[in-house]
Parts: structure tokens; C-alpha cells; sequence
């Protein structure tokens, strides 16, 4: 008997490792690649822009491509020596999630995140200011939006906006911070520049590695 149940375990524990593990060629799950690295996936929760979970996050968790996250290591172990390191909000984006935030942006009554993440902008812009597009970079898998922690207790850093606030506030060239937020910013900036990343001018937190190994396709396999 101790043996069967033995056995099932086994068994159990087999199939959700191969489960957990079972992606596209070139990807991986960045929570097995770098442990130290924070995650925080708001489009598992309600605390987004649209309000609720988002299409293909069936779990709270990271994926990227390889060459991303090898980018992430070293810029990581860089941030340690500084006591600094790094927080996840997004990594690989399924196209159907993308095409659940168009579907959204057309609604133009839905907007019961406006004050915390669009008070300034009126819905019916943000196809023309480039905050909502119907293909995404992040559904390539090189692409990831982060931030910068205290490394010992995990604290975020001032950047002057929140995350996937939509606004001039979010540029990041904005010349209305203080100078510690500036300065935040400066060192995100330098630092993912440094390891191969590019910025978006719109968004702080927005990054996409240069040299991405799928520069033209779009992903649709769910986060899980």
C-alpha cells in the first residue's frame, strides 16, 4: 500500500515538473533562472488598468527567452554589489492578452482604473498616444517592464510614477521629478542600456533587449 501511494506521488510530482517546465524552445521561466529577481505579474490580478485578470495569465509568473533573462543575470548581479536589484511587473505577453487590452480601449465607459492609471488621459487616446497598440514587443519575449529595489528589504524605488501610469508623468524624460526620482531613473536607464536593452520613451519601466532573438513573431502560448 505504501508503495502505490508512493508511487502516485511520484507520479504527481512528475507530471506537474514537466507541466511547469514545458515551454516553447527558448524560453524559460525566470523564477527558476533567477531567484533573487522580485516578480510581481499585475496582469494575474485586478491591480491593472483594465481591473480585472488578464486573457492568458493563467498563473503569476515570468517568461522570457533565454537571451533575455541571461541579459536580467547580469544585470542583476551588477545591482547586488550596488544593494539594489530588480522587480518584474511583465515579462512575455500572450498576443490574446494584447488583444484583450484593444477590446477594452473600445469601450470607452469602462474606466474604472482611471484615477490610479490613466486620471490625465482620455481613453479614447491612448491608441494615438501609443500606450494601448495591437501588437505588443512583450509578445515577443524580450521584452520586460521592471523597477528597481532595495536589495535587503525589497522596497521599491521612488521613479516619480507608478507603474503603467499612462501620462507625461511616465516618460522618461520627464522633466517634473525630484532629483532623487531622477536620479532612479538615470541609474534603471544606464544599467539596462548597459546590458543590451533599449528603452521606451513613454514608458520608465519599458525594455526590450536589442539584439531579441524572435524579432518578428508574435507569441500567443498562455503564462502558466
Amino acid at each position: 500500500m505504501k508503495k502505490t501511494i508512493l508511487l502516485i506521488f511520484s507520479i504527481l510530482f512528475l507530471v506537474s515538473f514537466q507541466k511547469k517546465d514545458t515551454l516553447p524552445n527558448g524560453f524559460s521561466y525566470v523564477d527558476n533562472k533567477l531567484p533573487t529577481i522580485i516578480t510581481e505579474i499585475r496582469y494575474h490580478s485586478k491591480d491593472n488598468f483594465v481591473g480585472k485578470k488578464i486573457d492568458g495569465y493563467e498563473k503569476s509568473i515570468c517568461i522570457l527567452t533565454n537571451e533575455a533573462i541571461a541579459a536580467l543575470d547580469k544585470i542583476q548581479k551588477e545591482l547586488i554589489t550596488k544593494n539594489l536589484g530588480l522587480k518584474i511587473y511583465d515579462g512575455y505577453r500572450p498576443q490574446q492578452a494584447v488583444n484583450e487590452f484593444v477590446r477594452w480601449a473600445r469601450v470607452l465607459n469602462d474606466t474604472i482604473m482611471k484615477q490610479k492609471y490613466y486620471p490625465n488621459v482620455k481613453k479614447k487616446n491612448l491608441f494615438r498616444d501609443g500606450y494601448i497598440a495591437s501588437k505588443s514587443g512583450h509578445s515577443r519575449g524580450s521584452t520586460v517592464d521592471v523597477t528597481l529595489v532595495n536589495f535587503e528589504t525589497g522596497e521599491e524605488l521612488d521613479m516619480g510614477s507608478p507603474w503603467d501610469f499612462f501620462g507625461k508623468e511616465s516618460w522618461v524624460k520627464n522633466p517634473n521629478l525630484t532629483p532623487k526620482q531622477k536620479k532612479n531613473r538615470q541609474t534603471l536607464q544606464k544599467i539596462m542600456n548597459k546590458h543590451g536593452f533599449r528603452s521606451y520613451s513613454k514608458e520608465w519601466w519599458h525594455f526590450t533587449l536589442k539584439n531579441e532573438p524572435y524579432p518578428k513573431t508574435y507569441f500567443n502560448f498562455p503564462v502558466k
